[in-house]
């Protein structure tokens, strides 16, 4: 219940100092029906209203039984996290990411909070049909009705940037058509304009971080995200690598029914994340292992990562097969950066070489150079990132070992306190960081388990490997009869 009522201070507080700032500088634009000024009030009121209600909510248990304090701290709970959806959600933009991440992130939450957090993740309360419709107008020059043979104005799914209707083209094909929200560009770069008071807390509390380095890669990754036209690019990008792979599924692009706002593509079916959970062991840890692949291997097979990992962004097949959806987010990296990653694993994982560890931190920017931490510190700390392959053993992911890792992260008590309030974040590591955060916290719920640092050994192409697994095998034999390079041998 803490943990709980912490979260929901953070974005109260945030939105308010946020709100302050603003109304400071006299400046409050206008954005759709919301301007920057309302959509961060909105969530200070939540935030408001959450302080009063726990204090009569504590009045309440002061003379209630046992089993009368259970039903009021879940009463709680979920009126409260139901208004939260229903103001992030209603909200759009970056604030409704950061509520979107809640869902998935924090997993000390409690399970009823969790649940309703989750409605986030793809059932955000979406825009009319009719306005979906004109946007698709503006954009292609006809309305839905008459461009498509079927058109249902009722989405599918609907999210922090926009929503997804189902269609049927003239020629019987079934298609998602993904709709921008009007005014959504303005809101996020009008929320990413209060930047310093947001960031404040986050400079307090560490301050070796430049977040103005964070904020020029969030700006530029959010930016990218919200022109369809590059995120089909990188869409296309992806099906032609992992064209006909035997659990990698990404949607094909219908071009002359997208543009900069509206973008089209296969519509594909199937289980959501929340399905998968009750699935044997066996079949979670086969959608696990896929998931390890496809984020891992996209780096240094494409280069690239798609840098949103959340549960509406995969639909599941069982078997280990995933459709992956949503390649608004994708960052493309430098040899250098993919020369840095590969120092990373070859000196903490491969080698155990601490001190070059060290070394290549400091030269990448993460730790200040001279600082009085001995590497055992050093190694203590960042060992845990590494933890599922630093041995040739089978590794099971649970909720702890996940609320860990954000505890690693931000947790600024402890013995490693002083060490991380003088870590910086480079640029080239705020998008991967979402590996940490997002990927493992999924895996932590699907009790993921698997000898990764072998898997890890055949996608990493600087380690000579064989296949470890069956579904390792049939990508290989996948990569020989396709042309794609043998998964073992390199790049």
């Amino acid at each position: 219940m803490q943990k709980f009522i912490k979260w929901l201070a953070f974005l109260g507080i945030a939105a308010t100092g946020t709100v302050l700032w603003r109304q400071q500088q006299g400046q409050d634009e206008i954005v759709g029906s919301m301007g920057s000024v309302g959509r961060n009030a909105t969530v200070a009121r939540v935030g408001a209203k959450t302080s009063g209600r726990w204090a009569v909510t504590q009045a309440k248990k002061t003379f209630a039984s046992a089993e009368r304090k259970d039903e009021l701290d879940a009463e709680f709970e979920m009126k409260t996290t139901e208004e939260v959806v229903a103001s992030l959600g209603n909200l759009k933009g970056a604030m409704m990411k950061v509520g979107q991440m809640a869902s998935y992130l924090d997993i000390g939450l409690p399970e009823n909070a969790r649940t309703t957090l989750a409605q986030l993740q793809t059932d955000a309360p979406p825009m009319s049909g009719e306005l979906a419709a004109s946007v698709i107008v503006d954009e292609l020059g006809k309305h839905p009705s008459d461009l498509f043979a079927e058109w249902d104005p009722k989405p599918i799914a609907s999210a922090s940037i926009g929503q997804v209707h189902r269609a049927l083209t003239h020629d019987g094909q079934a298609v998602a058509v993904k709709v921008q929200y009007p005014g959504v560009a303005e809101a996020i770069e009008s929320d990413l304009r209060t930047n310093d008071t947001v960031f404040a807390a986050l400079r307090l509390m560490f301050p070796g971080i430049d977040t103005s380095t964070i904020t020029a890669e969030l700006r530029d990754r959010l930016s990218e995200e919200l022109d369809y036209e590059l995120e089909a690019k990188n869409q296309r990008y992806f099906a032609a690598y992992f064209e006909d792979h035997p659990y990698i599924n990404v949607p094909d692009i219908y071009d002359e029914y997208s543009s900069k706002k509206v973008m089209t593509s296969e519509l594909v079916t199937g289980s959501k994340f929340d399905e998968v959970l009750t699935w044997s062991q066996a079949e979670r840890n086969l959608a696990a292992e896929t998931l390890f692949r496809f984020t891992f291997g996209s780096i240094y097979r494409l280069a690239a990562f798609n840098g949103d990992p959340h549960p509406g962004n995969y639909i599941f097949h069982g078997g280990g097969r995933i459709t992956f959806l949503d390649f608004g987010l994708v960052k493309h990296f430098s040899d250098d950066d993919t020369a840095l990653f590969e120092s990373l694993i070859t000196n903490m994982v491969v080698d155990r070489d601490i001190s070059e560890f060290r070394s290549t931190i400091e030269k990448a920017g993460l730790l200040p150079v001279d600082q009085p931490f001995t590497d055992e510190s050093i190694s203590e700390y960042f060992s845990y990132f590494y933890d599922f392959v630093l041995e040739d053993r089978p590794f099971t992911f649970d909720e702890e070992y996940s609320a860990a890792g954000v505890r690693a992260i931000f947790d600024t008590s402890g013995e490693d306190a002083e060490l991380k309030k003088v870590l910086n974040v480079p640029s080239s590591f705020v998008v991967i960081q979402r590996i940490n955060l997002g990927v493992i916290a999924l895996f932590g719920q699907l009790n993921a388990e698997a000898n990764w640092r072998r898997i890890g050994e055949e996608v990493w192409p600087f380690v000579d490997a064989e296949p470890s697994t069956d579904m390792g095998r049939r990508i290989d034999a996948w990569g020989k009869a396709s042309g794609k390079r043998p998964i073992y041998e390199g790049l």
